[in-house]
């Protein structure tokens, strides 16, 4: 999750910064684990490469566009496969294309579900939790940068089974995975510090991701989106050269959701400035 659309500062997290450090902590815990580091590296540079621009709102927007819908981890899947290389694919093991697809689980109520699947490997599990763990600390930490919580509004019980400080989350986090999980065939989490963890994730819903800070640009952001899809769906010719020999291949409407989907949110908003906000204007 990424909590601002379009952040401006060099201190909140993008989908670059969450990639380098959901490797580096599923390199930490693969090291720990005495499991293949290099594997989960893939899977994890790999594991949102697919993930639209202004985050959730821009994954719900592709899935009302596309006939099929929309969902990222397939995205991910898909840019490694039929896009990358002039449509070649990076040629990557099917251990890393499951991890990537299989990197986090879609939620129901609040509850994780295995409508997507669940790892096949080892290293996938590793890249799940590091997924987790990571957007779960930076999100706090960008939401406490902008003043959205603080560290005293975060439940006691949550403080006092986790740390009382992002470090000591973080630290507490990746050693219960690799305590709990060493020698045995899965990789999880003991039973308290994921309860925890997930009582940590519904603070988050309720008091940042779901909360009026996080979610005043929402609306335009789907404006934004949206007027980007249909212009380019009605132009195709103005997609770039790469997308329109994936419009030959593979229609129009889903060369356009490839090509919107790949944007970051600041190309978006320049992208949609260009169109259609006046070059005198493009300032204000």
């Amino acid at each position: 999750t990424q909590v601002f659309l379009a952040p401006v500062g060099d201190h909140y997290r993008t989908r670059l910064t969450h990639t380098l450090e959901v490797t580096q902590i599923g390199r930490s815990m693969a090291r720990g684990l005495r499991l293949n580091e290099d594997l989960v590296e893939a899977m994890a540079m790999g594991h949102d490469v697919g993930h639209t621009p202004f985050g959730h709102i821009g994954e719900e927007l592709l899935g009302k566009f596309l006939p099929d819908g929309f969902r990222h981890n397939e995205q991910s899947v898909r840019i490694v496969e039929k896009i990358e290389k002039n449509g070649a694919g990076l040629n990557l093991t099917k251990e890393v294309r499951d991890g990537i697809q299989k990197h986090s689980a879609p939620t129901e109520g609040g509850v994780e579900t295995t409508a997507w699947g669940v790892p096949e490997t080892p290293e996938g599990w590793v890249v799940r939790y590091a997924d987790k763990i990571a957007y779960l600390h930076h999100d706090i930490d960008d939401a406490m940068r902008a003043e959205i919580v603080r560290e005293e509004d975060i439940p006691q019980d949550i403080r006092a089974s986790l740390g009382r400080d992002r470090a000591e989350r973080l630290d507490t986090m990746i050693y219960d995975v690799i305590v709990t999980s060493y020698g045995k065939p899965e990789v999880t989490m003991s039973d308290d510090v994921l309860d925890a963890t997930n009582a940590l994730r519904k603070f988050m819903f309720e008091n940042v991701y779901l909360a009026g800070p996080a979610k005043t640009e929402d609306r335009k952001a789907q404006g934004v989106l949206w007027e980007l899809l249909q212009h380019f769906e009605k132009h195709p010719e103005l997609l770039p050269a790469e997308h329109q020999r994936i419009a030959q291949r593979d229609g129009a409407k889903r060369a356009v959701a490839d090509y919107v989907a790949g944007m970051t949110d600041r190309y978006a908003l320049d992208t949609y400035a260009s169109i259609f906000i006046p070059s005198g204007w493009s300032h204000l």
